[in-house]
């Protein structure tokens, strides 16, 4: 059976990258054969899923037509267009921005945030949005392990390695893995400046956006300070993120609707939210969830450090690129869940602290899911933003971005890692 699953989860991956139209049906289908064969339990599918983030999708896209409606967007454009020579610089302040935002809270709710503010540019500068709204995605991604609040795999790794925010700044007398992500974040920019080297016409505008209703904008904002805030709680409910924005975006809708008491509008919110990106993730989870219960993740993992041996270089080597490799594909949160115990346990096996393998396992399994749009929640969610703009992004749009992005800042993670830590 596990080849099996093997099989049909290939023969997934390829059906998302021949037919990107049907990338939905394709994953709810193998969910369902897995379910049906056995491969994963139906008992246990509600458990595979990671509502947490679905609540986030859902929630934040409630609110984000709001937030474009309101025009906020609009005046933020204006304001950067202002401070950018060209629309290359646009692109990558846009793209450093977000990855700002997502070293605190999470990368989905920062690409929903900020990827309005990236597709008002483009409108008002009459330009395809796809390269900068790929850019935003994945810099909303890149930063995701630089600290312990910016990704699931961040706070997974604290709570295994018993590590406290500033930890990941500072760490047994040592720069620890913030540094390394930083300085990633740092060699995207001239990828971003060689990629987007033909975009150097002016953006000069004298367009001031008013702002019609700041309520949105407010509840944006309100997000980020509980998504922070809720960060520092321990032991909260695993859906916490997820219920706060949630929350946040129907505080929002009351408001809007008792302001108006316009029933057609919260209708046509409900009816614009981006349904097939919110049940491509529902499809995904279940599948990756099959292929773990399956021991497939392990046979991965046990790939990986036997490949590696007793040799320190090769085994960081091989767990930081063959992370890149296999989360290109593979959800990075069960993988990473694996990995942390066989890494302690070969670290203990071979007399040496740990913290080199587990740094160079969350730059890698954090960072490889840039290299598809369906590597990560943050991608499918940018990708589903340009559908749902009319834009159809295939897997070769995105691999131009994402690739070179992803080896800049692995290779900038990776040495800075081997060099203070090894």
């Amino acid at each position: 059976m596990k080849l099996v699953a093997i099989i049909l989860f290939i023969a997934m991956y390829v059906g998302l990258i021949a037919l990107p139209k049907r990338k939905t049906i394709i994953a709810l289908a193998v969910a369902v054969i897995f379910m049906i064969l056995g491969i994963l339990p139906v008992k246990e599918a509600f458990w595979v899923v990671d509502w947490n983030v679905l609540l986030m999708l859902f929630g934040t896209l409630l609110l984000v037509d709001y937030f474009i409606d309101s025009k906020m967007p609009n005046l933020i454009a204006d304001k950067l267009l202002k401070i950018a020579p060209n629309v290359m610089w646009v692109t990558i302040l846009m793209s450093l921005f977000s990855g700002l935002i997502s070293a605190f809270i999470d990368n989905v709710a920062t690409l929903l945030m900020v990827a309005p503010v990236g597709l008002a540019i483009c409108k008002k500068l009459k330009l395809n949005p796809v390269g900068m709204i790929i850019s935003i995605a994945v810099s909303s991604n890149l930063q995701g392990a630089a600290t312990l609040v910016g990704d699931t795999t961040s706070i997974m790794l604290g709570a295994y390695a018993n590590m406290d925010f500033m930890d990941f700044f500072w760490f047994r007398n040592r720069l620890s893995i913030f540094f390394a992500v930083e300085i990633g974040a740092l060699l995207t920019i001239p990828i971003m400046m060689f990629l987007f080297r033909k975009d150097k016409y002016p953006v000069n505008t004298d367009d001031v956006t008013k702002v019609t209703d700041y309520v949105p904008t407010i509840m944006m904002i309100a997000h980020v300070v509980f998504l922070m805030i809720a960060s520092f709680i321990p032991n909260k409910p695993s859906i916490t993120n997820g219920m706060i924005c949630l929350v946040c975006s129907l505080i929002g809708m009351v408001w809007e609707y008792l302001k108006d008491h316009d029933k057609e509008r919260v209708i046509r919110v409900i009816k614009n939210v981006d349904y097939e990106t919110v049940f491509l993730l529902l499809g995904l989870f279940l599948v990756i969830g099959g292929i773990t219960n399956m021991g497939v993740i392990d046979d991965l993992a046990g790939v990986i450090v036997g490949i590696g041996g007793n040799n320190l270089a090769a085994l960081f080597t091989v767990v930081v690129w063959g992370s890149v490799g296999i989360s290109a594909f593979v959800d990075n949160i069960p993988y990473v869940a694996t990995m942390l115990p066989v890494l302690q346990g070969v670290t203990a096996s071979m007399g040496i602290d740990p913290y080199l393998l587990y740094f160079g396992l969350l730059c890698g399994a954090t960072l490889g899911g840039n290299i598809t749009p369906v590597g990560a929640s943050c991608n499918i969610a940018g990708v589903g933003m340009l559908r749902k703009e009319g834009y159809e992004v295939k897997f070769s749009d995105f691999a131009k971005i994402g690739i070179p992005f992803t080896l800049a800042a692995v290779i900038g993670g990776y040495v800075f890692l081997w060099v203070v830590w090894a």
